[in-house]
């Protein structure tokens, strides 16, 4: 298949993916467009029998090397509709890999096992650890994905070895307490002011200027249709990101004292800590092999230092739950704008067939390694 073949199937496939968007765990109809594809072209697969996603093999022994794609697609508005819509690549990703399997299709290797892994949910950050539940890491031994990433880092025909994301956790919290009149605020606590309080001391959270990190307030839900009630209750969120796991949780500390000072202005506050993704841990051995991939295809100019982002991906759940596993996640230039996550999120498709091809040099120089 030459490459104008086999960008023209990229094409077609990425148009069904993107016009069809399913959001987190609801990936049935797109898992079964891949099944379809698996069956049209001879390849062998299992489904999952309590949730979306498809994992695919060729060859057989070892080495095992696995490449995954995520399936989802947001839930945002769109011009003026909230609806499901990939805004974030999952599509291009999806695509990505479907061209892969039709490139190994028509190559030989010696030895080794090839895995196609499409996995759900990855914007929720709980679905690589279903695919760890089911087991298909167990004998894993290099793992690869991929990410487009946006112009203010990666150009068009540009592509980093490895994608070094932040930890992410998300705090809910809620205050507990009595509504008074308005008239009358010496009765009661104001949570809007203990909210305030929570703030103010959260932007007084610092680390070494070395790190990265960052913390903010992205909820405040006080107050009812009563504009003469000073709410006691209130409800809000924080999202946390750090360079490190262990930064993650030094800052996780700092933000519990700060809850516990917030309830000496007599409130209770109640709270849970969810969603959970872990920082990068990027294998040395996978790095390498795709620097290989980007150097073969874009040549030594169009290869970039390894990214440093603040943005999570449940990709990194995979070595750390199965440490043996070496992992590398590729980030693929691909003049995408205005941005991830923006609604309008665009992108140049020649991107597609330069994933295809890196991909396929990494994964053979995988193979390579003897067991």
């Amino acid at each position: 298949m030459d490459n104008i073949e086999l960008e023209q199937r990229l094409f077609e496939f990425f148009h069904h993916l993107h016009t069809h968007p399913e959001t987190s765990w609801n990936e049935f109809k797109t898992t079964q467009y891949i099944k379809q594809f698996l069956e049209n072209e001879g390849v062998r697969y299992r489904l999952f029998d309590d949730c979306p996603g498809i994992v695919a093999e060729m060859g057989n022994g070892k080495p095992v090397v696995m490449v995954r794609a995520d399936m989802d697609a947001l839930w945002q508005e769109v011009d003026g509709e909230f609806r499901a819509n990939h805004s974030c690549g999952h599509d291009a990703h999806m695509t990505i890999v479907m061209g892969l399997i039709l490139r190994f299709r028509t190559l030989t290797w010696k030895q080794g096992t090839i895995r196609f892994l499409f996995q759900p949910a990855e914007e929720k950050g709980n679905g690589a650890l279903k695919m760890i539940e089911k087991g298909v890491l167990d004998d894993v031994d290099y793992l690869f994905g991929v990410h487009l990433r946006p112009n203010e880092e990666l150009s068009l025909k540009q592509a980093s070895p490895s994608i070094r994301h932040g930890a992410a956790q998300f705090f809910v919290g809620h205050i507990h307490g009595d509504d008074c009149h308005g008239a009358r605020p010496h009765q009661g606590v104001n949570a809007i002011d203990v909210i305030s309080l929570i703030n103010f001391q959260l932007k007084n959270i610092y680390f070494s200027p070395q790190q990265s990190y960052s913390v903010k307030m992205t909820k405040c839900v006080a107050g009812g249709e009563n504009l003469n009630i000073i709410p006691g209750s209130a409800h809000f969120a924080l999202d946390i990101r750090a360079e490190t796991n262990v930064l993650l949780q030094q800052i996780k500390q700092k933000v519990e004292q700060i809850i516990q000072h917030a309830e000496t202005m007599g409130v209770r506050i109640s709270y849970k800590w969810v969603d959970f993704v872990p920082a990068a841990e990027v294998s040395g051995e996978a790095e390498q092999c795709i620097r290989k991939g980007i150097i073969a295809v874009l040549g030594k100019e169009g290869c970039m230092p390894p990214l440093q982002t603040s943005g999570s991906e449940d990709f990194h759940f995979y070595t750390i739950q199965r440490p043996h596993v070496k992992a590398a996640m590729l980030g693929l230039g691909a003049d995408l704008k205005p941005g991830l996550h923006h609604p309008h999120m665009t992108f140049d498709r020649s991107c597609l067939l330069d994933g295809v091809r890196i991909l396929e040099v990494a994964v053979m120089e995988a193979l390579k390694e003897r067991m």
